[in-house]
């Protein structure tokens, strides 16, 4: 089954953390570049070069979107989307560059019996039970 669009709404997804090493010189010009104004903090003058970056390769990123089918942006299930997956005898492959959403209200059984597979390149937000009970089709 191709992807599918955002079913329900989701709510605002939060800043993924990620931690990284940099170098004492490095760090150090940041912090410069931070108390001469022209960023607010070492975070503001991060995301601007991870957006300088991604704005580069931007077409690349949009040619592999189209190659591998991926949904861009927020994808949400609830329960009452894989109910209505499931009487439809349905299964979906779920394929997203951003988040993938699915609900709490979603019991790991129904998970399992509509979720053929998962790719997510960002952030997948489930419950423990759901994401153990996926684990195997997690790609």
């Amino acid at each position: 089954m191709p992807a599918r669009s955002t079913l329900a709404p989701a709510s605002r997804p939060v800043d993924e953390k990620i931690t990284i090493n940099i170098g004492c010189v490095d760090l150090g010009q940041i912090d410069l570049l931070v108390q001469e104004g022209f960023y607010a903090n070492r975070t503001d003058l991060i995301r601007t070069a991870i957006r300088n970056q991604l704005a580069t390769h931007g077409e690349a990123v949009r040619d592999v979107v189209s190659r591998r089918t991926l949904v861009l942006g927020i994808q949400h299930y609830t329960a009452a989307d894989l109910e209505a997956i499931e009487l439809a005898g349905e299964k979906l492959r779920i394929k997203v560059l951003g988040l993938a959403s699915i609900a709490d209200d979603v019991a790991p059984r129904l998970a399992l019996a509509t979720i053929e597979s998962l790719t997510v390149l960002g952030a997948l937000h489930a419950s423990p039970a759901v994401k153990a009970a996926l684990r195997d089709r997690i790609n």
